[in-house]
């Protein structure tokens, strides 16, 4: 029984100075190549109704945003496009290097002017656009069910192919999808089911939105313990997503997110909203499980945020801090590897970059500091050879490691990207 007391004790002693338990965890890493990541997960969306200045320009372009979502939101079926609208759009994204991807009203519009909008940017100005999606968040409509929306979309899609049969189509961009099996998005899956039902042989990517928080207009800010639970919720969505378009339509599709926030309000000023350093946390981790589910395109809403307080990566001033999420994962590679994290605290995900090194996201969302050791197939690690953090006092810049050895030490309310040595291959 003394025993027993004194180990309680030194347990109890060992937490008061936090110390974590993950000590003796490991991440583990398989170098076999699971395929290529998509270059289209680190997009955006964008809008005439929400211009990034053109001082920013310069830095959003050294991010890394991979794809622009235009005109993103209710407004594009609420205004029609105009060239005055496409031809900046077209030119912002060029400056990115990003691919763009334009959405054309659904309500109160007609497959021929869709087809007219496809002739003009394609045809007329030669943008070569690949990427196009048809209304916005259709299940909030309020004519239309899940089997109207379908086949009308179909009218749009076959008038748009008609004109360049080498776009890709993307639909049918609800407005959410249910996290668990009892969720009150369960409905959704109606929407899903319909749409290909009808439209399997046309659409190349299936997409849904998401925005967890919150679930009522007077609910109160969430804090950092709801906002991190939330990320979780993505596991579930994405495999049963999967599951539901197999059972349509008897085989995989590619998976869109064209639409993603931690919430759908213009809510800023809280530990956890859209503006703040954990939110910055929250989507790292996000889009680092986004990214092992083999998600095609994630498009986070929105880049900048417009002339007043509102979320985006971008306010009029400058960049908040979930905007360094991107240039973190700009050096992460391109050839997604296994990664598995021995401490539940820990989201992962490991890849090999253009040079052949091995790297590592290490992502944790908690307060406490977590230790770990690494282990790249069954073996122990080689050394790190640099590490760039997120965390409260660094934006996705370079730190120095208290050592170069396979055991790593997570700060608090973080997101690292490690680089091993050459030699680990």
């Amino acid at each position: 029984m003394r025993r027993w007391l004194l180990l309680l004790c030194l347990i109890a002693s060992l937490w008061a100075f936090g110390v974590s338990y993950a000590d003796e965890a490991t991440i583990s890493i398989r170098t076999e190549p699971l395929g290529k990541i998509s270059p289209y997960v680190f997009g955006a969306n964008y809008g005439p109704w929400a211009a990034l200045p053109a001082r920013l320009w310069d830095q959003a372009a050294e991010s890394g945003i991979s794809l622009l979502r235009f005109p993103g939101g209710a407004w594009g079926d609420e205004n029609d496009l105009q060239p005055y609208h496409i031809d900046p759009f077209i030119k912002l994204a060029r400056r990115l290097n990003a691919e763009p991807l334009i959405h054309v009203r659904f309500l109160n519009s007609t497959p021929e002017r869709a087809a007219r909008l496809v002739r003009h940017v394609n045809v007329e100005r030669g943008y070569g656009v690949r990427f196009w999606s048809i209304g916005n968040e259709p299940d909030l409509y309020k004519s239309y069910s899940p089997e109207q929306f379908a086949k009308q979309w179909r009218a749009f899609a076959l008038a748009m192919r008609a004109v360049d049969p080498n776009i890709l189509l993307v639909g049918p961009d609800i407005s959410q999808y249910p996290v668990s099996p009892d969720d009150y998005h369960a409905p959704l899956r109606r929407w899903i089911r319909a749409f290909l039902r009808e439209n399997a042989d046309l659409v190349n990517i299936v997409s849904v939105h998401r925005y967890p928080l919150p679930r009522t207009l007077d609910a109160p800010l969430a804090t950092i313990s709801q906002l991190r639970e939330t990320a979780k919720q993505w596991d579930y969505l994405i495999n049963d997503l999967r599951r539901v378009i197999r059972e349509v339509t008897g085989r995989d599709y590619p998976i869109g997110i064209l639409e993603v926030n931690s919430h759908w309000t213009r809510t800023i000023g809280g530990e956890a909203t859209p503006d703040s350093f954990f939110h910055a946390i929250w989507w790292a981790d996000v889009l680092t499980r986004l990214i092992n589910h083999r998600v095609d395109i994630v498009a986070y809403f929105i880049l900048a945020g417009g002339d007043g307080p509102d979320y985006g990566l971008f306010n009029t001033r400058g960049a908040y801090p979930t905007f360094y999420v991107y240039p973190l994962y700009k050096r992460f590679g391109k050839t997604l590897l296994r990664a598995q994290s021995g401490d539940g605290h820990l989201t992962v995900a490991a890849a090999l970059d253009e040079a052949g090194q091995l790297t590592l996201m290490v992502v944790n969302p908690y307060k406490t500091e977590r230790k770990v050791r690494l282990r790249v197939d069954g073996k122990t690690a080689c050394p790190i050879k640099g590490a760039w953090r997120l965390d409260e006092q660094h934006k996705a810049e370079p730190v120095t490691l208290e050592t170069n050895e396979p055991r790593l030490v997570v700060p608090r309310y973080s997101a690292t990207l490690y680089v091993l040595d050459a030699k680990c291959q």
